[in-house]
């Protein structure tokens, strides 16, 4: 006799993941290295510099880290590297196409983290989906690799939707769940960020940290007891060139072109801080509405850990008044800018006290313009 309860369609957040390098960077390490790094330069191109023909590089400072971004450590893969002021960037050693890649091996660990919590045989799962900013090569899929690392018999297929990458990741596994496609499916955001950041731009040195997150997206059904009903799902693109990332296969024939500034992280912020703010804000108010929700009631936001101005004011809009911690819980001080793990790592950080039928909203943004929400309520 089978056993196994009728599936209902009905897509729940069952469980998540995390994997935190064991490297940390504080801001006082990166000002040094930097600043070295600026000197040096300067020395190097005094000539040029004072000819006009090359502009001098101005220090950084904790204090204008902080203010800029409220991000006070950054976990990475490769510290050393980074801070050398001769190199400025993470260096992985190559491995053997029969070992697993590094970016598969982090998704992995966190993978298998949240597959623990919810109770979860591998045997049980349908698809992995790795969805992340930047993928460690063009194929295989980084998801499949993570399918056959962890034993699921199934399919997998990667998607980048930049910083937003893992709610665009958790809507289209809820649809797979509502459409009774699948009945489990593992959303892996692996985030090796520190490999796409110009670590010799004043202006964007600080932004970015190295970390994995899993969310497993379940049909309610088969749920663990203690499970997040997935309310709603909204996603948003508008195109933008603000935050922009021109390294591709296209240009690897010139081995130097990956050291152009374009090749690697580059955004206008104030532009973006402008125009992310009103348009996130009115769309968690607008599917809260959709909901016959008052915005006001969120018990707590789990926003994108990109900046802490654009969250409290993002914040702020929503609810009516300033957040405070409890209410829009930040990781941006330990971690960085995680890119699409970031809202994750707040959720899974900050979400076992509340209680039965508390609601809150797991909230991204970032490149494209893209925008994803995931409206959730507690069941236990």
């Amino acid at each position: 006799m089978n056993n196994t309860p009728p599936l209902t369609g009905r897509p729940v957040i069952s469980a998540t993941g995390l994997f935190t390098p064991s490297e940390s960077i504080s801001n006082e390490e990166l000002v040094a290295s930097f600043n070295q790094y600026v000197d040096r330069f300067n020395a190097d191109n005094e000539a040029a510099i004072a000819a006009g023909e090359v502009d001098a590089l101005s220090h950084s400072s904790v204090e204008f880290i902080e203010k800029a971004s409220g991000i006070k450590a950054r976990h990475v893969m490769s510290k050393a590297p980074i801070l050398d002021p001769a190199t400025m960037a993470p260096r992985l050693d190559d491995r053997p196409n029969d070992e697993i890649s590094v970016m598969a091996e982090i998704g992995v660990i966190a993978a298998k983290q949240a597959l623990e919590r919810a109770g979860r045989d591998v045997a049980d799962v349908d698809a992995v989906l790795c969805a992340a900013s930047n993928m460690q090569r063009a194929y295989p899929a980084m998801a499949i690799e993570i399918q056959q690392a962890l034993g699921i018999d199934g399919f997998g297929f990667d998607m980048n939707v930049a910083c937003s990458s893992a709610t665009f990741g958790i809507q289209t596994a809820a649809d797979y769940v509502r459409a009774g496609n699948a009945k489990s499916v593992l959303v892996v955001s692996p985030e090796i960020t520190s490999g796409h950041l110009n670590w010799c731009d004043r202006d964007s040195h600080f932004i970015f940290g190295d970390v994995a997150t899993a969310v497993l997206v379940e049909d309610a059904a088969i749920a663990p007891a203690n499970h997040w009903e997935v309310l709603s799902t909204k996603l948003k693109t508008v195109f933008s060139n603000n935050i922009r990332n021109n390294f591709g296969f296209l240009n690897r024939a010139n081995p130097e072109s990956a050291q152009d500034a374009d090749k690697l992280f580059v955004q206008e912020g104030r532009k973006v801080f402008k125009e992310v703010v009103p348009m996130v804000a009115q769309m968690i108010v607008d599917e809260a509405e959709k909901l016959q929700m008052d915005p006001a009631t969120l018990r707590r936001l789990w926003l994108h850990q990109a900046n802490a101005g654009m969250n409290r004011l993002i914040a702020q809009k929503v609810l009516g008044h300033e957040a405070n911690d409890d209410e829009s819980p930040t990781v941006l001080d330990t971690y960085g800018n995680t890119s699409s793990a970031g809202s994750i790592i707040a959720f899974h950080l900050n979400s076992d006290d509340l209680a039965s039928g508390d609601t809150g909203m797991i909230c991204s943004f970032g490149a494209g313009y893209s925008a994803g929400t995931v409206f959730v309520r507690k069941v236990a």
